[in-house]
């Protein structure tokens, strides 16, 4: 792996996910970026990521951010919250020179400037919530925080099917989020952050439930305003005035992601625009 990634502002941005959720990452981007152009790649064949082990998350992990590397990227988005929390030091390693960013920190400053109280819940796939990433992340920033986190795995499902409004999702969205804001509405949290990519399709929902005086944190927008604000930093920012491109790669299923896709960014995408790609294994210990 060559340690020295040179990047110059008109390549485009890289965007990982172990599927579909961190399309609402891209078009988070995309509102934010507008010039920039972008490739997204969504490990289909092997998601979720959520129930598997941190060892095997990092593996797979590596692999769909060595083919994105070989594209030319200048700026790498982790838009995958378990991916985030179990391979970004290796990545940063693998990639001294290459700017990385994940999700969980945008989020975690986010919740501490948008809490009144101090009092935080999180949402989030397994793999996250077991990882305590989200907490860990808050506390280093607000060491007296009450933080709360929940697995919330079947909303993913829920995302995925179109449901994110339904009434059934709903439903759920009491089940899960009742315990944490019900049981003593007098401790509950004033600050809710959406820690999985699929769940700011729920935003809607959520407001009717708890009205503005829950604030919401969107790991999507977060993770956009951070990529703006280091694209900034480094002088990275495309100025050329080239029209953008948009590449999606997926493992596995392009009709699939396509159909998804298109509910996700609001716009029609075509399966044919879906490459389906093969990510060739890392020699062992890299």
């Amino acid at each position: 792996m060559d340690p020295a990634h040179p990047v110059s502002s008109t390549q485009p941005i890289g965007v990982f996910d172990s599927g579909v959720g961190g399309l609402t990452v891209l078009a988070a981007l995309r509102r934010r970026l507008p010039q920039e152009s972008m490739i997204y790649l969504g490990d289909t064949a092997r998601v979720p990521y959520g129930p598997k082990s941190p060892e095997t998350v990092a593996a797979y992990t590596a692999e769909a951010v060595a083919y994105l590397a070989a594209q030319g990227i200048k700026l790498l988005v982790v838009a995958c919250n378990t991916a985030t929390v179990h391979a970004l030091p290796t990545l940063e390693r693998l990639y001294p020179a290459l700017p990385i960013l994940g999700v969980v920190e945008p989020g975690a400053a986010a919740a501490v400037a948008g809490s009144r109280s101090g009092r935080i819940a999180v949402i989030a796939t397994e793999g996250t919530v077991r990882s305590g990433a989200y907490e860990a992340a808050i506390h280093r920033l607000r060491p007296e925080a009450a933080v709360q986190a929940r697995a919330c795995g079947l909303l993913v499902a829920l995302a995925e099917e179109g449901w994110a409004e339904d009434v059934l999702a709903e439903a759920v969205l009491r089940r899960y989020l009742g315990p944490m804001f019900e049981r003593d509405p007098r401790a509950a949290p004033d600050c809710l952050v959406l820690g999985c990519t699929h769940f700011p399709l729920f935003t809607p929902a959520i407001r009717t439930m708890f009205g503005p005086w829950v604030t919401l944190v969107d790991s999507s927008e977060t993770v956009a305003a951070a990529a703006a604000d280091l694209l900034a930093e480094r002088h990275l920012a495309r100025a050329d005035g080239a029209a953008p491109s948009i590449r999606y790669l997926a493992t596995d299923g392009p009709d699939r992601f396509a159909r998804i896709a298109s509910r996700f960014l609001g716009e029609r995408i075509e399966p044919a625009a879906v490459e389906w790609v093969t990510l060739p294994a890392l020699p062992t210990g890299t």
